[in-house]
């Protein structure tokens, strides 16, 4: 640092899947990286170490030793296209599908992140089992390697709590500046800059502003997303797209603030609200499920299923944290859960048949429910969820090579990756599926920092 003033190859502005992606393949490159991360609490507090860690990939290795032969990243870009009714960005949705198996390689071999393939659950909208994921599937772990691997990085140089403000484009590249939570104002000069700020999930005026039909559902992301790419890109007349587009969740164990895994719905559970009924289709995905729970009283529901379903949850690291927080309550028949859910034996009752019916094949859904793994058996379990937000998906523009667009064309040496770029989700919450969030962070994050040293 001389005269308050660093010069650097690469800024990299936030530490999450997205940041540490691009700053590991752009050392790995060649480059010098400055990587700013504006939270001290980033490690437990951001929307990366949040996640369960599962991120879809066609065509891997680790489905070959599966048995899975029949996957391809065209399969999952129709998957994308179905799910978003084909809303999505192509281009963008063609460039992570296709870098899904060089990325996860990266990951793996050069990285150091343990991933394997996830076999025991179905996600809507998957035709394929084709998550890849740390084994307690949590975000904190994968986060933790990331950062491991740029620690062993010496062409990075991660400085915290520090938060880009504002950028200027200069004959030699980007001025940064960036300021400290007392107030110190630092410039810096990079030829690149990666914004990976994530978005805006936690300005409750932009939500507002953007998906108001989720701005009384509980927020359930990192606090330091702010929408600061917006503001910044803002000022450079940068394109912006999608932002209506975001991942909600429909069963946020409540008031523990703990994750259910929407796993137990695929398994065979069920939503009922505080009258005992079910609402919505569980089985259309979790993030659409959000907005459906919110409608309902209180803005809450209650998760129902069995000791089956509960034994398919147990390997993720949010269900165990659900039973130390004592989240779950456990029931011996209608008439007892009645009494947890506050509601009367007939309603619960006369759900519970119609499951039953639905999973023995002798009564259809009219609710459009077609996923029925198995009867519900006793002992019941109970869990009250709520709606939330987890991160929005809408941000700004940006081409096949992570290059922020101004009026349909590349910033030179500006990118974005993650929430703080427009994602693969289409609009609103129900083009969401299931891995979206951390493939458009890592696959934007590493075909930036690519970019940026490999042209």
């Amino acid at each position: 640092m001389t005269n308050g003033r660093w010069d650097t190859d690469v800024v990299v502005a936030g530490a999450g899947a997205a940041g540490l992606a691009a700053a590991i393949r752009a050392a790995d490159g060649g480059a010098t990286v400055a990587l700013l991360e504006a939270s001290a609490t980033f490690r437990q507090g951001s929307n990366t170490s949040m996640s369960t860690s599962m991120i879809p990939v066609a065509g891997s290795r680790w489905q070959a030793e599966y048995g899975i032969d029949d996957d391809s990243p065209d399969r999952l870009y129709a998957d994308i296209m179905a799910k978003t009714k084909g809303r999505a960005d192509p281009e963008v949705a063609r460039a992570l599908v296709d870098v899904g198996v060089e990325l996860a390689d990266f990951l793996t071999d050069d990285c150091g992140v343990p991933l394997e393939l996830l076999t025991d659950a179905e996600f809507p909208g998957h035709s394929r089992k084709r998550h890849l994921c740390v084994h307690d599937r949590a975000g904190r772990t994968l986060h933790r390697h990331l950062l491991e691997a740029a620690d062993k990085r010496n062409r990075i140089t991660m400085v915290m709590p520090w938060r880009v403000k504002d950028l200027r484009r200069t004959d030699d590249g980007w001025l940064v500046v960036a300021s400290s939570p007392d107030g110190t104002i630092q410039e810096l000069v990079a030829g690149s800059v990666v914004l990976a700020t994530n978005g805006f999930g936690a300005n409750a005026e932009m939500v507002a502003q953007h998906i108001p039909e989720v701005i009384d559902g509980l927020y359930f992301g990192g606090d330091h997303s702010l929408g600061d790419a917006l503001e910044i890109g803002g000022r450079l007349g940068a394109d912006t797209a999608f932002l209506d587009s975001y991942q909600g969740h429909g069963s946020v164990a409540t008031p523990h603030g703990v994750l259910v895994t929407w796993t137990a719905i695929m398994n065979g559970a069920v939503l009922v609200n505080a009258s005992g009924e079910r609402f919505g289709n569980e089985s259309t995905g979790y993030s659409e499920a959000a907005v459906q729970v919110i409608a309902q009283p209180g803005a809450v529901a209650w998760m129902i299923y069995d000791q089956s379903v509960h034994e398919g949850a147990l390997p993720f690291a949010d269900y165990q944290q659900l039973l130390e927080v004592d989240g779950i309550r456990w029931v011996e028949s209608s008439a007892e859960l009645a009494d947890v859910i506050g509601c009367d034996d007939s309603a619960i009752g006369r759900t519970l048949e119609h499951i039953s019916a639905c999973a023995a094949g002798t009564d259809t859904d009219p609710l459009g429910r077609t996923i029925w793994p198995r009867q519900l058996q006793t002992p019941y379990a109970a869990v009250k969820v709520t709606g939330a937000l987890f991160h929005t998906q809408g941000g700004l523009k940006v081409d096949a090579h992570a290059n922020v667009l101004s009026e349909g064309r590349p910033l030179p040496g500006l990118y974005a990756a993650g929430g703080a770029a427009a994602g693969v989700s289409g609009h609103g919450a129900s083009g969401y599926l299931s891995g979206n969030g951390l493939l458009s962070a890592l696959g934007l994050g590493y075909i930036a920092g690519k970019a940026i040293t490999d042209g």
